[in-house]
């Protein structure tokens, strides 16, 4: 498993607990972005129908279908400079 957050490996790491949080960068890891059902073209971003709504998918929560998601199966945080970045060289005006 890696963190949603930093893209920390964090191997093996058992069952998680809803307070457990990356040794790296503090992110908590009981949260859908680490989550195995997480999948933002679903309906709520969750492949699990009998889930309750989170609004929140990077803070902490209580679900109990929660299951860890596969190494690598989700992108770590993109941060808003990068995508800022790309956006502006995808439309930048190009000189005729």
């Amino acid at each position: 498993m890696n963190c949603w957050s930093c893209g920390h490996s964090l191997g093996d790491i058992g069952k998680i607990g809803f307070r457990d949080e990356c040794p790296r960068c503090a992110s908590p890891l009981h949260c859908c972005r680490n989550c195995k059902f997480y999948d933002p073209g679903y309906h709520n971003q969750c492949r699990e129908p009998m889930a309750e709504r989170v609004v929140d998918k990077e803070r902490a929560n209580f679900c109990e279908f929660f299951a860890p998601a596969p190494d690598g199966q989700h992108r770590a945080k993109v941060e808003k400079a990068d995508v800022r970045e790309k956006l502006e060289k995808l439309f930048k005006k190009r000189s005729p």
